[in-house]
């Protein structure tokens, strides 16, 4: 969890695709291989109710049926038809329009570090966690009051995705995730069919692609799904971002001294240390990739956050480097998947920077161990304690 990167570079180098029989899948590193994973092979691998009910453990199946209706773990025609309804909350332009509130929210949030006036801060709970948090729940309309049991619900149901071991005692607390988040966007959605507010629930309930329009199953089902993206992989790209950079001393220096570069560089911090590491696929059809036959409906791992630092694709891939050129990197994923909320994630992780360095001109590791939460998949920091001397 700490460093992957090894394990990585190992498998590239010796089997790109991989089958491992612990997970039961294909594990695939190549930049090229992920991308054609991720543009050709089938998303629709969210298990149904029923498969649950086949394995003895009917008690799942409130989670998959959420799972069954969100975008994430569908193909087109019905991702299709979902995205254009759900695209338009999430232009460009419009998430441009949030800028300088975001940055009013972290202001607020070190104004409120700084005023404990204690010099040591924890990156993560002081900063990192509130602000997608905070930003996610005025972006959705619903009182930003809320943020702190949405963010708290949103980590225990990312648990599930990307982690790979068999934890049944952690069973009990997904599914109560599960049923407060589907519980509090069923609630949110009669509210605002009676008092409308401006924000994504409202975009979604009244968007309309040729007539159509999404049930209130799927407005609930990826309100979820948006909700637990954008406050996860977020405040991971912050947080193992600052830790990037403080131990880069160069690069924090040069990011201090020249601002400008800041878009560039949080591309290139996306790309050394991806969110979110990898996502699944099922083989469409018999295929074959790098060299191994794979059968149709064979779950594959791609692993975005190999492919990113795949030598092929990025010279000398495992330098932090903002003068990349070309830095295409697969951290939002690619093709008909990527990640809608990318426009937002970067405007969230520019302003963080930036604020962070300019009004902490010293930023320090503790001595304290740094320890990562049990979660490949959505890679994070539990904590990250730093000593701080403040601006004004």
């Amino acid at each position: 969890m700490a460093n992957p990167y090894p394990l990585y570079r190992r498998l590239r180098d010796e089997a790109p695709v991989h089958w491992d029989p612990y997970l039961h899948a294909w594990v695939v590193t190549r930049y090229a291989d992920v991308i054609r994973v991720l543009t050709d092979f089938s998303a629709n691998r969210a298990p149904s109710p029923e498969f649950f009910e086949s394995l003895g453990a009917p008690e799942v199946g409130p989670v998959a049926k959420v799972m069954v209706k969100q975008m994430l773990f569908m193909d087109a025609p019905a991702h299709t038809r979902l995205r254009k309804l759900a695209a338009p909350a999430f232009m460009p332009a419009r998430v441009r329009l949030l800028h300088d509130h975001i940055q009013e929210i972290a202001t607020k949030l070190v104004d409120d570090v700084i005023a404990r006036g204690s010099g040591q801060m924890d990156l993560l709970a002081d900063f990192a966690e509130p602000l997608p948090a905070i930003v996610t729940a005025e972006m959705f309309g619903i009182p930003v009051e809320d943020h702190v049991k949405l963010k708290e619900w949103s980590a225990t149901f990312a648990g599930m995705l990307g982690n790979f071991q068999h934890n049944p005692d952690r069973i009990g607390d997904v599914l109560d995730a599960a049923e407060n988040l589907t519980a509090y966007f069923q609630n949110a959605v009669l509210s605002q069919r009676k008092t409308p507010r401006p924000g994504l629930v409202q975009s979604l309930m009244t968007s309309e692609v040729n007539g159509d329009r999404l049930t209130d199953e799927e407005l609930v089902a990826n309100c979820i799904v948006t909700m637990v993206g954008g406050q996860e992989t977020t405040t991971n790209l912050i947080a193992n971002g600052m830790l990037t950079l403080l131990r880069n001393s160069e690069h924090l220096a040069r990011l201090r001294g020249d601002p400008q570069i800041m878009p560039a560089a949080v591309e290139e911090l996306l790309r050394y240390e991806s969110p979110s590491q990898q996502t699944a696929r099922l083989a469409p059809d018999d295929v074959v990739l790098g060299g191994k036959q794979i059968r149709k409906r064979d779950a594959v791992i791609a692993v975005m956050a190999a492919g990113n630092r795949d030598p092929e694709r990025f010279p000398d891939p495992d330098r932090l480097d903002f003068d990349r050129d070309d830095n295409r990197h697969l951290s939002f994923g690619w093709a008909a998947h990527f990640c809608f909320g990318a426009p937002l994630a970067r405007i969230e992780a520019q302003v963080a920077f930036r604020t962070l360095l300019a009004r902490f001109p010293v930023l320090e590791l503790t001595a304290e161990k740094l320890v990562w939460r049990e979660n490949l998949g959505l890679r994070g920091l539990k904590s990250l304690p730093l000593l701080y001397k403040a601006n004004a």
